[in-house]
């Protein structure tokens, strides 16, 4: 009995910590699907912490994986077999141990829940085309620049959107009649992402 508690603990430990792993990624998507921007990078501030979640997610499961497969002791062995509940089976913990995978993968993915939203611009006057490079603050994985992406192709005149997490800058080519550098950096900015000035 105490080996079943400790299963299921340990399992939703990792499931848990799986999920708080990915957890940066799951608000730009949420913020999408609710049609609400600000809330995008909520959780951000949780990104550092990605690698000893997944250790811990990692562990855990493997734990719970163990108690549940290690043989049973003598004393056990004569307890009356009653039908096990739920999270005392092997499905249980499959589908724990697929949830969590697919939690952890999260960011690499995410990008897929972003529709396609790039308009066809008609570029009257070569010399209207600008390209300017602004320094965003707090994204951390590729579902953060899908988000920005998104968010930015809204805006007319938009020819190229092309947002780095790891270099922490958004590249926008635009065409200057249709819209500006000022509209772009609050369109940035609604996504919960901050474009911080140049010194």
């Amino acid at each position: 009995m105490k080996t079943e508690k400790t299963t299921k603990n340990a399992a939703y430990t990792g499931l848990f910590a799986a999920l708080a792993a990915s957890s940066c990624c799951f608000p730009p998507v949420i913020a999408l699907i609710a049609g609400v921007g600000g809330s995008a990078s909520a959780l951000s501030w949780m990104e550092p912490f990605r690698p000893y979640l997944i250790g811990l997610a990692v562990v855990a499961i493997g734990y719970a994986w163990y108690a549940y497969l290690k043989p049973q002791k003598e004393d056990d062995c004569c307890e009356v077999d009653a039908k096990p509940k739920w999270y005392q089976t092997k499905g249980f913990l499959i589908g724990i141990t697929l949830f969590a995978a697919i939690a952890i993968a999260f960011p690499y993915y995410s990008s897929i829940f972003y529709p396609d939203n790039k308009k066809e611009v008609v570029i009257i006057n070569q010399s209207d085309i600008q390209t300017v490079n602004f320094n965003v603050q707090g994204m951390t994985c590729a579902g953060c620049e899908e988000s920005i992406k998104h968010a930015v192709n809204e805006l007319d005149g938009i020819l190229n959107v092309t947002p780095s997490y790891e270099k922490s800058n958004t590249i926008v080519e635009f065409d200057k009649t249709k819209t500006s550098k000022e509209a772009i950096e609050k369109a940035i900015n609604s996504t919960g992402y901050k474009v911080v000035k140049q010194k």
